[in-house]
Parts: structure tokens; sequence; C-alpha cells
């Protein structure tokens, strides 16, 4: 499969309700259809995390990758996802001002939690028709 490189890939865990939840929010605020998706269990996510010399087998976390450019994991992960979307999510910009040490003790607290929290599925999340084509 092509990677689109005009695209912010967003690397997320398939079966967690918390991140399948967030990728819905995302899509619905990607005004400028920025943004494509992959779960972290896929071929595609894990051959974007080895690309990076990420260990997939140890990730749980976000990841937003810019193409030929960058990639965040993490909390980092979150805020620049938040700063590409419009609305309100441009506010949690100012969470940048915490330590990333304490940003990421904290999304490493939730993300332990999350199935106890949140629930998880069965399997993957299969998009619908109308977002299929974000999703690689």
């Amino acid at each position: 499969m092509k990677i689109p490189e005009d695209k912010y890939i967003i690397l997320f865990d398939g079966v967690c309700n918390l991140c399948n939840s967030a990728v819905q929010t995302i899509i619905k605020y990607d005004k400028n259809n920025k943004f494509v998706f992959a779960s972290l269990q896929s071929k595609i996510g894990k051959h974007l995390l080895s690309e990076r010399g990420i260990n997939p087998e140890i990730i749980d976390s976000i990841v937003m990758i810019i193409p030929n450019e960058a990639y965040f994991i993490k909390s980092d992960a979150a805020l620049e996802i938040a700063k590409k979307l419009s609305g309100i999510f441009q506010f949690f910009g100012v969470f940048k001002l915490l330590p990333k040490l304490l940003r990421d003790q904290i999304y490493d607290i939730v993300a332990k939690n999350r199935y106890k929290l949140f629930g998880q599925k069965e399997q993957c999340m299969i998009p619908e028709k109308p977002v299929s084509h974000k999703f690689l």
C-alpha cells in the first residue's frame, strides 16, 4: 500500500474503545481532511512503527506520523493532533507548558487503565463507507 505523503498518519489501538472514540472525534473535526488512520495491530501499522525503530510489540500509545518529517508518541502525539484540528481542540496546546515527563506520566496512567475504564472490542474497528477512505 502506498503511504500518503500529504496526510498526517495516526496509529491507534484498534481494539480500544477510548482510542476508537478518539478516532471518530478526529474524523468529525478534521475539517481540512488531513488525517488518515491505521491500527497499531495492522500490517501497515506494524510496518510504519518498525520503519521508525519503534518495537510494535511494546508500543501501546497513539502515534502521529508526519511522513518524511517526524513522528510523535504519547502526550506529544495527542497535542500535535489537537493542534491540527479545528475548534476547541486548539485550547489543548496549553498543556505543552507542562513538562513532558508529567504529561507522559498522566498519559501512561490513562493508557494502562483504558480497557478497564472504557472497555475493548473483540477485533479492530471496521470503518464504514463514508470514512473508509481515511483508513490505510
